[in-house]
């Protein structure tokens, strides 16, 4: 089957469109909001649109070995001081469930196994996959998931342009032609082969964990000293926006509003929540404000990894706290589902079903 269809022709075009406005207007994370608002607007407009398939995910390998990059044993040796804000993360999973769960299911009317899977703040594919074997609705849920990062991915950028002076707009790294090509050929090896020694022990997030773990393996020994380049980077985050924005393809006006609109409502409770626990890791961590921010935005991994690389933030800091958010939700989520199933139904109201 070709790659090229007209439908992933009309959603790079949409990608592209979005990344050349936000550059001519000078708006922050040109490369990865351009596109995902660009896939947005096509979407609303009717246009089909497709995901990018094995090259989106072979895109991410990028970011995953940008991450594991940044593991030096300087950084390693200064874990243990930020045990205070690591031990806030399953109490903000739990505080984002008990809030999320009666959101979706008494007052959207939302099944048992979609409004739970909407209120886990997990990875969008596990969700999906956690959500398909429960029989949840997967379109409710890729669309709530989407909005979700959607809406966090670009607030985000936009209050902290605001709030610290943060430029987002800067190169996130050095060109290709400035690094040495022993660091770029272990860096392609690292992305290649992690990712598919990640897929075959069936690692979550095996195409960014598996290039992470292994460019951290590269680093700790002393093997590399840099970071993929910004070409690499930059792209990355252009199909990192895409299978966000694509995720709206073929949305009705009804889903638009009972769905997204159930989104948009769930993503103000997080940002609440979100607050409150910033407020609260601020007061018991050494790690500079930028880093606690970003690492308590229940944003996607990848989109909050970008951001923090694109910001100066401490990388490794800010992944550590939403690979132990994604390991709580992977962990906990059956087992609090199989629980939460044996309380009585919902009173009715609109459903995501079909």
């Amino acid at each position: 089957m070709r790659f090229l269809t007209p439908a992933r022709g009309t959603t790079l075009a949409a990608a592209a469109l979005g990344a050349a406005a936000f550059l001519a207007l000078g708006l922050p994370l040109p490369f990865l909001l351009g596109p995902m608002l660009g896939c947005l607007g096509f979407a609303l407009a009717g246009a089909r649109l497709q995901g990018m398939g094995v090259l989106g995910t072979l895109m991410r390998t990028v970011l995953g070995v940008a991450i594991g990059a940044t593991v030096t044993p300087e950084l390693v040796r200064g874990l243990p001081s930020h045990g205070a804000t690591l031990a806030l993360v399953p109490l903000f999973v739990a505080a984002i469930l008990a809030a999320g769960y009666p959101f979706f299911r008494r007052v959207m009317g939302f099944d048992h196994p979609t409004a739970f899977y909407c209120a886990m703040p997990g990875g969008l594919q596990d969700m999906l996959a956690f959500g398909e074997e429960a029989g949840g609705d997967l379109r409710a849920l890729s669309l709530v998931h989407a909005t979700r990062v959607l809406v966090i991915v670009t607030l985000a950028p936009l209050a902290l342009g605001l709030a610290q002076g943060i430029d987002l707009t800067r190169p996130p790294g050095a060109p290709a032609a400035a690094l040495p090509l022993r660091d770029l050929a272990l860096m392609a090896a690292a992305a290649l082969a992690g990712w598919k020694a990640a897929e075959r022990v069936g690692l979550f997030g095996a195409s960014i964990l598996g290039p992470m773990i292994a460019a951290a393996g590269l680093s700790l020994a002393g093997l590399i000293q840099s970071r993929p380049p910004a070409e690499a980077i930059l792209a990355a985050q252009f199909f990192i926006g895409i299978a966000v924005g694509s995720k709206y393809a073929g949305i009705t006006a009804r889903e638009l509003r009972v769905v997204v609109g159930g989104g948009l409502a769930f993503a103000l409770i997080l940002a609440a929540l979100s607050l409150a626990v910033i407020a609260a890791a601020l007061t018991l961590s050494p790690a500079a404000p930028l880093d606690v921010i970003l690492a308590f935005l229940p944003g996607g991994q990848a989109e909050m990894a970008v951001i923090a690389l694109v910001a100066g933030a401490d990388v490794a800091f800010v992944v550590a706290h939403h690979l132990l958010r994604i390991l709580v939700v992977i962990l906990a989520a059956p087992l609090l589902a199989r629980r939460l199933r044996r309380r009585p139904p919902a009173a009715g109201g609109p459903r995501p079903r079909r």
